[in-house]
């Protein structure tokens, strides 16, 4: 199949530190190349990739130093992306909807002739800035969503979003299994958080659980340094924890530090505040055999199977409690789990049926245009 992939332009594929949606474009692609599919990634020009590679500028928007709310570039990148899709003999386009840049692609897709799929990484409202201040704008960009076809991430997200929608169907996130594998030594005492440093992720939560416990904690992640909020949080909720012996926090880590940090950690604490519409660290840990404890919220119930891969927990007492049995779970049937359900190679073949579900309906109504035309016509 000829598939054009529309990257939002602001982190390089794939990303150099955090970027979960860019994470699992590159998966995607290299997924598809490799099975045979004849792809072009749409995406700045620092973007690394198997697939054919078109860009209109030579930098990722936030490399530029370019902020989040500065949109003329990021709306310059879609319009050309679809211009010379058009041009081009492709039989499906897949974009991504992610920041609130990307809603540009409601209208923009909503009358485009060839197939084409959305995936929402994210949540609704996108109409959002610094300081918490929201707007009422995405209502009225559903005037065009009825006529794009979205893909959810989880079952969870399908079901919390309040818009009128056009879903497709629900698509995992997966991860690229050769780049995700364990290391050879033995779990350390340590337990771990990994993350961007936002209060509903709960890393300030995290540190409580692992003092009240009585075990180590590594942290390890990014810091929003274009929100003040966030920087604000870092400050004064997270960092003054830090003491390099139980609390220690080494900084951003790339994927094979990533993957190292994980192999290494008894377990991995994710006590999220928000409805999460996947959890992508989630899978990465449970990977490489490290065993998770999640509040059960947002799409947690649908990547940690209780008991098995993992425990799913209502508040932090009870995260605290099983961080004890943390050693019941069998770390040798992580893996096998994430193959079979995660992994990049699912992914890829569970969008193949998206698209081709896309396509045929496309031209199961095209027939029925061309009749409603003729009537028309003849009045």
């Amino acid at each position: 199949m000829k598939i054009a992939q529309v990257a939002p332009p602001w982190i390089t594929i794939p990303p150099k530190n955090y970027g979960g949606t860019e994470s699992v474009i590159c998966n995607l692609i290299e997924a598809q190349v490799a099975q045979g599919h004849d792809v072009t990634l749409f995406a700045p020009g620092d973007a690394k990739t198997s697939a054919k590679h078109v860009s209109f500028f030579p930098k990722s928007l936030l490399t530029e130093g370019v902020p989040w709310t500065m949109h003329l570039k990021a709306f310059y990148h879609l319009q050309k992306a679809l211009e010379q899709v058009r041009e081009q003999d492709f039989d499906i386009v897949h974009m991504h909807l992610s920041s609130g840049s990307d809603m540009y692609i409601l209208p923009l897709a909503a009358t485009f002739p060839l197939p084409h799929v959305t995936t929402l990484h994210s949540h609704f409202p996108f109409d959002h800035g610094p300081g918490g201040w929201t707007g009422d704008a995405d209502k009225y960009y559903m005037d065009w969503a009825s006529q794009v076809p979205i893909v959810a991430i989880s079952k969870t997200a399908k079901a919390q979003e309040k818009m009128p929608l056009n879903f497709a169907g629900v698509v995992y996130n997966g991860i690229d299994m050769e780049q995700v594998r364990p290391g050879r030594r033995k779990p350390g005492d340590y337990f771990v958080w990994l993350g961007r440093f936002v209060p509903e992720k709960g890393p300030h939560l995290a540190i409580e659980a692992a003092k009240r416990a009585n075990v180590p904690l590594v942290l390890a992640g990014t810091i929003d340094r274009y929100e003040k909020a966030s920087m604000t949080y870092f400050q004064e909720q997270v960092k003054p924890h830090f003491d390099k012996k139980q609390i220690r926090y080494v900084g951003p880590v790339n994927m094979k530090e990533k993957v190292s940090l994980l192999s290494r950690a008894r377990g991995f604490l994710n006590p999220i505040e928000w409805e999460e519409p996947f959890g992508m660290v989630m899978v990465e840990a449970l990977a490489v055999g490290c065993p998770v404890i999640s509040f059960e919220r947002g799409a947690a119930p649908e990547i940690i199977e209780h008991g098995k891969t993992g425990f799913l927990v209502h508040n932090l007492d009870e995260l605290i409690e099983h961080i004890p049995r943390i050693a019941e779970i069998d770390r040798g049937t992580l893996r096998p789990y994430v193959d079979q359900r995660f992994s990049a190679r699912v992914m890829a073949e569970n969008y193949m049926q998206v698209y081709e579900q896309v396509i045929q309906s496309r031209r199961q109504a095209q027939p029925q245009a061309a009749t409603d035309s003729v009537a028309v016509s003849s009045l």
